[in-house]
């Protein structure tokens, strides 16, 4: 076997099933796999998930399974890299909102390609933050700037179902403010978004590009100029119903804020300080995985 170990990662809490997922997961892998050991650990709190999946991928050959969405999936990702052992797998089984990563890069049921020890590498997104407060953080799918954090942070905040979904899309999508940036040339630029993409779609049903994969040791940059808000409404309805076409593709994107803002890893928010550089880079076959 690829793994001597599976790790299934779960929030008992969901508003998913992640809990019965989780155990039919388990289930299934001792039916068809007698021979590997399989652990159940659930989270308890807001980025317990992170030390679940550090500690799991510090030795030997372990496969850590997130039952989740993009955001739990995240915090195994980020996990199982700062453990530095570049033998730990890392997967997700879709249980969350959007399942952007699952969806764009599965190949086979999660089962199957376990069992067939189906590892491949696939690049990741990494976020650093300089001072004062040094960060670097992994995205496996997309960061996003503007308006994309914005409507993160509001349906954190509700309820989920479709149309209260909805209904908070619109309500952020209505006081959603542009923002300042200054590149790495010194030249001030204002925004309402930018994405930048490790995957074709996100949110669902939204085409970003037409070219990328996940494992070019690139990811594109789709940016959205502050303009009238139906101009961006009508870039929003195109890369829902026929895409937004090729975009251009880098391996780094330097900038600074020059105010307060959020941004946001696979749907995890987080918040940049006035002033500070900010780097986005290409990791390239950073994720062991298996899809």
């Amino acid at each position: 076997m690829a793994f001597d170990r599976v790790v299934v990662i779960f929030n008992p809490s969901s508003t998913g099933d992640a809990a019965a997922q989780a155990q039919r997961l388990e289930e299934d892998l001792r039916a068809r796999v007698p021979t590997l050991p399989v652990e159940l650990q659930a989270t308890r709190y807001a980025g317990h998930a992170r030390e679940l999946a550090r500690e799991a991928a510090a030795a030997a050959r372990p496969l850590i399974v997130s039952v989740s969405g993009d955001g739990g999936y995240n915090e195994v990702v980020n996990g199982a890299v700062e453990a530095g052992n570049d033998a730990a797998t890392c997967a997700v089984l879709a249980a969350g909102n959007a399942n952007d990563h699952r969806r764009a890069t599965r190949h086979r049921p999660l089962t199957d390609a376990i069992i067939e020890g189906a590892v491949s590498r696939l690049d990741l997104l990494r976020l650093t933050v300089a001072a004062p407060d040094p960060l670097v953080r992994y995205a496996h799918s997309y960061i996003g700037l503007g308006l994309t954090p914005v409507v993160a942070v509001d349906l954190e905040k509700g309820t989920k179902g479709s149309l209260r979904e909805m209904l908070t899309v619109v309500r952020a999508f209505a006081r959603f403010r542009p923002f300042e940036i200054r590149l790495a040339d010194g030249s001030p630029l204002r925004f309402d978004s930018i994405v930048f993409a490790n995957i074709r779609e996100m949110a669902k049903v939204a085409r970003l590009s037409d070219r990328g994969e996940p494992d070019d040791g690139r990811f594109e940059v789709i940016t959205i100029r502050h303009t009238a808000k139906w101009r961006v409404a009508g870039t929003a309805m195109k890369a829902i119903t026929r895409g937004l076409g090729p975009q251009p593709s880098v391996r780094e994107y330097a900038f600074t804020p020059l105010t307060p803002m959020p941004i946001q890893a696979d749907g995890e928010v987080i918040d940049l300080p006035a002033g500070t550089s900010v780097r986005v880079d290409i990791a390239p076959r950073a994720l062991r995985t298996v899809r």
